[in-house]
């Protein structure tokens, strides 16, 4: 499996799960199908990993940062969703 820009997709998903990476229509035109694909499914991966992690009660910070990363996960996984959608391309996930 390749890479996006040099990365490996794991890397890219766990970048957008913190924030230094932001998906959108430009980011995702020169990914093809089967990266894309690939992508989504570390980005589920990634997902599965942090709702794993032990859930920090006491820990404000820690929850809002949990939170944001889930949030830019979902995101970019429905960003995703449509942009498959509007260029044709079979169900990505």
């Amino acid at each position: 499996m390749t890479g996006i820009r040099g990365k490996s997709l794991l890397a890219v998903a766990r970048d957008i799960a913190d924030g230094y990476v932001i998906v959108n229509p430009l980011f995702l035109k020169p990914i093809d199908a089967e990266s894309l694909k690939g992508l989504c499914q570390n980005i589920i991966k990634v997902q599965t990993e942090i709702k794993g992690e032990k859930f920090p009660y006491n820990d404000v910070a820690a929850i809002r940062t949990r939170n944001m990363k889930l949030q830019r996960l979902h995101s970019s996984l429905m960003i995703i969703r449509n942009f498959a959608r509007e260029r044709g391309m079979k169900q990505v996930f």
